[in-house]
């Protein structure tokens, strides 16, 4: 048995591209931006950013090149896709995120190319825990429903 999947959440470098194969198929490919912070040796935070290439096909990849833009957040679930050709003599090695799964995180109507603010605080989604309800003080044995 074996896995090939990867899971990224991370921003868009630059606007989707679109393109067709051949046979008609929709082909979008873009760049994903995800970071990590750590601190480094002597002590300073230090940002480590990791740029993905994604490819989406179908009515997936119609709807990225509609919806996504620079700079917007993005949820890509897939595989992973090494490549590699020969050009002039030298050869060529690529790595490529085959997105099955986008998801837009972005909140609000922002249109593509714009940033939206960031998302409200997972906290502001979630009600408070209900009071508990507080028994009565005194009862009967007629209270008692059997």
């Amino acid at each position: 048995m074996s896995i090939n999947k990867v899971i990224l959440i991370g921003r868009l470098g630059k606007d989707p591209e679109l393109k067709q194969t051949p046979t008609g198929t929709q082909v979008c490919n873009f760049t994903l931006a995800t970071s990590e912070t750590y601190k480094s040796k002597d002590g300073k935070q230090e940002d480590k950013t990791q740029w993905h290439n994604v490819t989406v096909f179908g009515k997936q990849a119609e709807n990225c090149a509609k919806y996504l833009g620079k700079g917007r957040n993005a949820y890509i679930e897939g595989r992973i896709e090494y490549r590699s050709w020969e050009k002039e003599g030298k050869k060529f090695h690529a790595t490529d995120i085959i997105a099955t799964q986008v998801q837009f995180l972005d909140f609000g109507n922002s249109k593509k190319g714009e940033v939206d603010p960031p998302a409200p605080p997972l906290s502001s989604f979630i009600s408070p825990a209900p009071k508990p309800v507080q028994p009565q003080q005194s009862f009967s044995v007629d209270d008692i429903p059997f």
